[in-house]
Protein backbone atom coordinates (compact mmCIF):
# COMPACT_ATOMS: atom_id res chain seq x y z
CA UNK A 1 0.00 0.00 0.00
CA UNK A 2 1.42 3.52 -0.58
CA UNK A 3 2.61 5.17 2.11
CA UNK A 4 1.22 8.30 0.91
CA UNK A 5 -2.80 6.99 1.28
CA UNK A 6 -2.14 5.45 4.66
CA UNK A 7 -4.13 7.19 7.91
CA UNK A 8 -3.35 5.52 10.78
CA UNK A 9 -6.26 6.08 12.67
CA UNK A 10 -9.45 4.02 10.89
CA UNK A 11 -12.31 4.12 12.66
CA UNK A 12 -15.73 3.08 12.75
CA UNK A 13 -18.64 4.58 14.79
CA UNK A 14 -21.53 2.41 16.75
CA UNK A 15 -24.06 2.98 18.56
CA UNK A 16 -25.40 1.51 21.52
CA UNK A 17 -27.80 4.18 21.01
CA UNK A 18 -28.04 7.51 19.64
CA UNK A 19 -29.98 11.02 19.31
CA UNK A 20 -30.64 12.73 16.67
CA UNK A 21 -34.23 13.78 14.98
CA UNK A 22 -34.96 10.81 13.05
CA UNK A 23 -34.09 8.43 15.80
CA UNK A 24 -35.47 10.48 18.60
CA UNK A 25 -39.11 10.26 16.51
CA UNK A 26 -38.83 6.29 17.04
CA UNK A 27 -37.54 6.21 20.40
CA UNK A 28 -40.30 4.98 21.53
CA UNK A 29 -40.38 1.63 19.38
CA UNK A 30 -36.24 1.39 19.77
CA UNK A 31 -34.79 -2.16 20.22
CA UNK A 32 -31.75 -2.44 22.60
CA UNK A 33 -28.49 -3.09 21.09
CA UNK A 34 -28.08 -6.46 20.03
CA UNK A 35 -24.55 -7.46 20.80
CA UNK A 36 -24.50 -10.50 18.42
CA UNK A 37 -24.68 -7.89 15.81
CA UNK A 38 -21.95 -5.45 17.44
CA UNK A 39 -19.45 -8.85 17.64
CA UNK A 40 -19.91 -9.56 13.76
CA UNK A 41 -19.26 -5.54 13.04
CA UNK A 42 -16.07 -5.88 15.40
CA UNK A 43 -15.34 -8.59 13.53
CA UNK A 44 -15.78 -7.71 9.96
CA UNK A 45 -14.02 -4.41 11.13
CA UNK A 46 -10.87 -6.43 11.75
CA UNK A 47 -10.97 -8.23 8.84
CA UNK A 48 -11.11 -4.75 7.02
CA UNK A 49 -8.37 -3.40 8.51
CA UNK A 50 -10.07 -0.85 11.02
CA UNK A 51 -7.92 0.63 13.69
CA UNK A 52 -10.76 1.64 16.22
CA UNK A 53 -13.86 1.84 17.12
CA UNK A 54 -15.55 4.50 18.41
CA UNK A 55 -18.82 3.57 20.96
CA UNK A 56 -22.09 6.08 21.33
CA UNK A 57 -23.29 5.16 24.92
CA UNK A 58 -25.73 7.78 25.67
CA UNK A 59 -28.48 6.24 28.00
CA UNK A 60 -28.26 2.81 25.95
CA UNK A 61 -26.48 0.95 28.95
CA UNK A 62 -26.98 1.35 32.61
CA UNK A 63 -25.33 3.45 35.21
CA UNK A 64 -24.52 2.59 38.94
CA UNK A 65 -24.50 6.67 39.49
CA UNK A 66 -27.73 7.73 37.63
CA UNK A 67 -29.96 4.93 37.31
CA UNK A 68 -32.49 7.32 36.08
CA UNK A 69 -31.38 7.74 32.74
CA UNK A 70 -32.29 4.24 32.27
CA UNK A 71 -34.53 3.57 29.22
CA UNK A 72 -36.86 0.48 27.90
CA UNK A 73 -34.01 -0.13 25.67
CA UNK A 74 -30.87 -0.04 27.90
CA UNK A 75 -28.42 -2.63 28.38
CA UNK A 76 -26.06 -3.74 31.48
CA UNK A 77 -23.00 -2.45 31.41
CA UNK A 78 -21.60 -5.78 30.69
CA UNK A 79 -22.81 -6.10 27.43
CA UNK A 80 -20.76 -2.68 26.91
CA UNK A 81 -17.71 -4.59 28.72
CA UNK A 82 -17.78 -7.30 26.34
CA UNK A 83 -18.37 -5.90 23.19
CA UNK A 84 -14.70 -3.41 24.03
CA UNK A 85 -13.22 -6.97 24.96
CA UNK A 86 -14.22 -8.40 21.87
CA UNK A 87 -12.74 -5.22 19.99
CA UNK A 88 -9.41 -5.28 21.92
CA UNK A 89 -8.36 -8.73 20.94
CA UNK A 90 -9.28 -8.30 17.53
CA UNK A 91 -6.86 -5.24 18.14
CA UNK A 92 -9.22 -1.96 17.74
CA UNK A 93 -8.64 0.68 19.93
CA UNK A 94 -11.85 1.85 21.97
CA UNK A 95 -13.26 5.36 22.00
CA UNK A 96 -16.18 6.27 24.25
CA UNK A 97 -18.60 8.61 23.06
CA UNK A 98 -21.26 11.44 24.55
CA UNK A 99 -22.91 14.35 23.30
CA UNK A 100 -22.89 17.16 25.30
CA UNK A 101 -24.43 19.25 22.43
CA UNK A 102 -27.45 21.76 23.73
CA UNK A 103 -30.20 21.91 20.45
CA UNK A 104 -33.35 20.87 22.02
CA UNK A 105 -35.81 21.82 19.33
CA UNK A 106 -34.60 19.65 16.83
CA UNK A 107 -31.47 17.21 17.30
CA UNK A 108 -32.11 16.60 21.11
CA UNK A 109 -28.74 15.36 21.25
CA UNK A 110 -28.02 15.34 25.20
CA UNK A 111 -31.69 14.48 25.72
CA UNK A 112 -30.03 11.15 27.33
CA UNK A 113 -28.57 13.42 30.29
CA UNK A 114 -32.52 14.28 31.16
CA UNK A 115 -33.89 12.81 34.59
CA UNK A 116 -37.36 11.87 34.75
CA UNK A 117 -39.61 14.84 34.55
CA UNK A 118 -36.36 17.12 34.09
CA UNK A 119 -36.68 19.53 31.32
CA UNK A 120 -33.48 20.15 29.23
CA UNK A 121 -32.90 23.85 30.49
CA UNK A 122 -33.63 23.27 34.61
CA UNK A 123 -29.30 22.55 34.38
CA UNK A 124 -27.96 24.56 31.83
CA UNK A 125 -24.39 23.78 32.14
CA UNK A 126 -24.22 24.40 35.63
CA UNK A 127 -22.50 22.66 38.42
CA UNK A 128 -25.53 20.24 38.89
CA UNK A 129 -25.06 19.56 34.97
CA UNK A 130 -21.63 19.09 34.47
CA UNK A 131 -21.33 17.09 37.77
CA UNK A 132 -23.89 14.48 36.34
CA UNK A 133 -22.08 14.26 32.86
CA UNK A 134 -18.67 13.55 33.91
CA UNK A 135 -19.91 10.82 36.37
CA UNK A 136 -21.60 9.16 33.70
CA UNK A 137 -18.44 9.50 32.10
CA UNK A 138 -16.48 7.97 34.75
CA UNK A 139 -18.54 5.06 34.51
CA UNK A 140 -17.76 4.62 30.53
CA UNK A 141 -14.16 5.44 31.04
CA UNK A 142 -14.00 2.80 34.01
CA UNK A 143 -15.65 0.20 31.37
CA UNK A 144 -13.94 0.81 28.41
CA UNK A 145 -10.65 1.97 29.78
CA UNK A 146 -10.14 3.93 26.51
CA UNK A 147 -6.14 4.81 26.24
CA UNK A 148 -6.08 8.00 24.45
CA UNK A 149 -9.61 9.73 23.52
CA UNK A 150 -12.95 10.55 24.44
CA UNK A 151 -15.38 11.49 22.26
CA UNK A 152 -18.23 14.65 23.24
CA UNK A 153 -20.13 15.40 20.09
CA UNK A 154 -20.45 19.21 20.33
CA UNK A 155 -21.86 19.12 17.31
CA UNK A 156 -25.34 20.79 15.89
CA UNK A 157 -24.89 22.88 18.79
CA UNK A 158 -27.93 25.64 18.46
CA UNK A 159 -28.58 26.89 21.83
CA UNK A 160 -25.79 27.86 23.63
CA UNK A 161 -24.15 31.13 22.66
CA UNK A 162 -20.65 30.98 20.70
CA UNK A 163 -19.30 31.93 24.22
CA UNK A 164 -20.94 29.67 25.92
CA UNK A 165 -20.27 26.87 23.29
CA UNK A 166 -16.45 27.73 23.89
CA UNK A 167 -16.79 27.29 27.47
CA UNK A 168 -18.28 24.24 27.39
CA UNK A 169 -15.95 22.24 24.86
CA UNK A 170 -13.28 24.13 27.81
CA UNK A 171 -14.63 22.47 30.57
CA UNK A 172 -15.28 18.89 28.98
CA UNK A 173 -11.33 18.99 27.79
CA UNK A 174 -10.01 20.45 30.82
CA UNK A 175 -11.88 17.32 33.39
CA UNK A 176 -10.34 14.47 30.41
CA UNK A 177 -7.02 15.86 30.65
CA UNK A 178 -7.33 15.52 34.63
CA UNK A 179 -8.46 11.73 33.49
CA UNK A 180 -5.54 11.27 30.77
CA UNK A 181 -7.47 11.71 27.78
CA UNK A 182 -7.90 13.68 24.54
CA UNK A 183 -10.75 15.14 23.66
CA UNK A 184 -12.15 14.49 20.03
CA UNK A 185 -14.78 16.58 18.86
CA UNK A 186 -17.09 17.22 15.67
CA UNK A 187 -16.31 20.01 13.67
CA UNK A 188 -19.71 21.12 11.89
CA UNK A 189 -17.93 24.63 9.85
CA UNK A 190 -19.86 23.67 6.74
CA UNK A 191 -18.79 27.32 5.34
CA UNK A 192 -20.30 26.38 1.68
CA UNK A 193 -23.88 25.35 3.16
CA UNK A 194 -25.50 28.83 3.95
CA UNK A 195 -28.75 26.51 5.92
CA UNK A 196 -25.94 25.18 8.22
CA UNK A 197 -23.60 28.64 8.87
CA UNK A 198 -25.73 28.65 12.14
CA UNK A 199 -23.57 26.25 13.33
CA UNK A 200 -20.63 26.14 10.58
CA UNK A 201 -20.40 30.50 12.38
CA UNK A 202 -19.77 28.50 16.06
CA UNK A 203 -17.60 26.25 15.28
CA UNK A 204 -15.62 28.94 13.29
CA UNK A 205 -15.43 31.04 16.41
CA UNK A 206 -14.74 28.19 18.53
CA UNK A 207 -11.51 26.94 16.27
CA UNK A 208 -9.96 30.83 17.83
CA UNK A 209 -10.39 29.53 21.22
CA UNK A 210 -9.91 26.42 21.80
CA UNK A 211 -6.76 24.41 22.48
CA UNK A 212 -4.97 22.81 19.94
CA UNK A 213 -4.78 19.28 21.27
CA UNK A 214 -8.67 18.53 20.45
CA UNK A 215 -8.98 16.83 17.66
CA UNK A 216 -11.45 17.90 15.34
CA UNK A 217 -13.20 15.31 13.35
CA UNK A 218 -15.07 17.08 10.40
CA UNK A 219 -17.79 15.35 8.57
CA UNK A 220 -19.37 15.99 5.60
CA UNK A 221 -21.71 12.93 3.23
CA UNK A 222 -22.13 14.85 0.24
CA UNK A 223 -18.71 15.85 -0.97
CA UNK A 224 -15.28 16.34 0.40
CA UNK A 225 -14.81 19.95 1.66
CA UNK A 226 -11.50 20.90 0.92
CA UNK A 227 -11.36 24.40 1.83
CA UNK A 228 -12.67 23.82 5.53
CA UNK A 229 -10.12 20.86 5.58
CA UNK A 230 -7.37 22.97 4.86
CA UNK A 231 -8.85 25.85 7.10
CA UNK A 232 -8.85 23.30 10.33
CA UNK A 233 -5.55 21.86 9.66
CA UNK A 234 -3.77 25.07 8.96
CA UNK A 235 -4.63 26.05 12.18
CA UNK A 236 -3.24 23.79 13.88
CA UNK A 237 -5.65 21.24 15.38
CA UNK A 238 -5.38 17.26 14.65
CA UNK A 239 -7.84 16.63 11.75
CA UNK A 240 -10.04 13.53 11.02
CA UNK A 241 -12.45 13.20 8.59
CA UNK A 242 -15.98 11.54 8.41
CA UNK A 243 -17.05 10.95 4.76
CA UNK A 244 -19.96 9.83 3.13
CA UNK A 245 -20.82 6.20 1.71
CA UNK A 246 -19.88 5.49 -1.28
CA UNK A 247 -15.88 4.62 -2.46
CA UNK A 248 -15.57 7.66 -4.58
CA UNK A 249 -16.46 9.74 -1.30
CA UNK A 250 -14.02 8.27 0.78
CA UNK A 251 -11.48 8.13 -1.38
CA UNK A 252 -11.68 11.96 -1.95
CA UNK A 253 -12.21 12.66 1.98
CA UNK A 254 -9.13 10.57 2.75
CA UNK A 255 -6.46 11.73 0.19
CA UNK A 256 -7.64 14.94 1.53
CA UNK A 257 -6.95 14.37 4.84
CA UNK A 258 -3.37 12.73 4.07
CA UNK A 259 -2.32 15.88 1.87
CA UNK A 260 -3.38 18.25 4.77
CA UNK A 261 -1.14 16.38 7.57
CA UNK A 262 -4.44 14.25 8.77
CA UNK A 263 -4.93 11.47 11.62
CA UNK A 264 -7.86 9.83 10.74
CA UNK A 265 -10.99 8.74 9.16
CA UNK A 266 -14.09 7.29 10.64
CA UNK A 267 -17.06 5.34 8.74
CA UNK A 268 -20.33 6.88 10.09
CA UNK A 269 -23.45 4.39 9.51
CA UNK A 270 -26.63 5.98 11.61
CA UNK A 271 -28.80 3.24 11.96
CA UNK A 272 -29.33 0.60 15.46
CA UNK A 273 -27.06 -2.00 15.82
CA UNK A 274 -29.78 -5.06 15.44
CA UNK A 275 -30.55 -8.08 13.71
CA UNK A 276 -32.63 -6.18 11.31
CA UNK A 277 -29.63 -3.70 10.21
CA UNK A 278 -27.34 -6.39 10.46
CA UNK A 279 -26.85 -7.15 6.80
CA UNK A 280 -26.62 -3.42 5.67
CA UNK A 281 -23.99 -2.18 8.88
CA UNK A 282 -21.77 -5.59 8.03
CA UNK A 283 -22.00 -5.26 4.07
CA UNK A 284 -21.57 -1.17 4.46
CA UNK A 285 -18.23 -1.89 6.13
CA UNK A 286 -16.95 -4.34 3.70
CA UNK A 287 -17.57 -2.07 0.28
CA UNK A 288 -15.79 0.99 2.12
CA UNK A 289 -12.89 -1.32 3.69
CA UNK A 290 -10.98 -0.69 0.43
CA UNK A 291 -11.04 2.70 0.23
CA UNK A 292 -10.26 3.19 3.89
CA UNK A 293 -7.13 1.16 3.70
CA UNK A 294 -5.85 2.86 0.80
CA UNK A 295 -6.43 0.61 -1.35
CA UNK A 296 -8.53 2.39 -3.95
Amino acid sequence: MPASRELPVRGYLIHITHYDPVWYARKAQEKPFDLEVGLEVVDTLAAEGFSMLIVDCYDGVKYRSHPELAKHYTVPMRTLKSLVAAARKKGLEVVPKLNFSRSRHEHHHNDWILGPNERPNDHFDDDVYWKKGFEVMDELIAAIQPPRFFHVGMDEDTDRSCAQYIAAIRRLRAGLRKRKLRTIIWNGGLTDSPAWMVIAEKSLVAEKAIPHDIVQLHWRYDRCPTQDLRRIAKQGFELWGAPGGTPERVKAFRDAVVRLGGKGLVMTAWIPCTQENRERLVERIKMLGPAYRGEV
